[in-house]
């Protein structure tokens, strides 16, 4: 009676034991998820190396390496043009005028002169603004340089200026005869609606 009351012990104890060693081994299963967790973690996170080499070889679909962004312009690099002062704008527009007329460039010269422009010129006339424009279209001289020399400026307020100097004119007249002559001149400029405009100018020749 005794040994079998003991081989039931020793069987009850072997029972256990082997109970308690599956609970305390890890499963196959558990083992394989682990593995494949490992495995998996190379390939969701890039190294560093892959980056640093991927990142040059990168190219537009021309072939040609692919370009830097273009950098921002700065303040500076887009500065408005400085504005002319009246000294100089009345001096340009003096030029562009005497240029003009030698050129026979008819629409220039009536963007000189206001409307109510009044002008006394050198053979005694007195013209307005349409008188300035017919004798420019019945000119027919030849010229081969018309320049304006000592121009002076005077200004007197913000708007108001009067220009003194002379027009030396060579070339050819419409008869064949070569002609030098010097005409000296007195402007009235009015500044309107921000753009200037002469409103009067006198005209006398000194030479030829």
């Amino acid at each position: 009676m005794k040994s079998i009351i003991s081989f039931v012990a020793v069987a009850a104890l072997s029972f256990m034991a082997s109970a308690i060693a599956q609970e305390e081994s890890p499963s196959p299963a558990t083992e394989e998820k682990a593995s494949a967790n490992v495995e998996e973690t190379p390939a969701a996170t890039a190294t560093p190396e892959t980056k640093a080499t991927a990142a040059p070889q990168e190219k537009t679909a021309a072939g040609s390496p692919a370009a830097a962004p273009e950098k921002a312009a700065s303040p500076s690099a887009a500065k408005p043009a400085k504005k002319m002062s009246v000294e100089a704008a009345l001096k340009d527009n003096e030029n562009r005028w005497e240029a003009a007329y030698a050129a026979h460039d008819v629409s220039t010269i009536q963007s000189m002169m206001a409307n109510d422009f009044v002008g006394v010129y050198w053979d005694g006339k007195v013209m307005g603004k349409s008188g300035v424009v017919a004798q420019a279209k019945k000119d027919k001289d030849t010229y081969k340089s018309a320049v304006n020399e000592k121009l002076a400026v005077r200004t007197y307020g913000p708007n108001i200026a009067v220009v003194v100097g002379t027009a030396h004119e060579k070339g050819t007249g419409k008869d064949g005869k070569a002609f030098d002559r010097v005409f000296r001149f007195t402007d009235t400029w009015v500044e309107r609606g921000g753009q200037w405009q002469c409103v009067a100018g006198q005209l006398m020749k000194v030479r030829g």
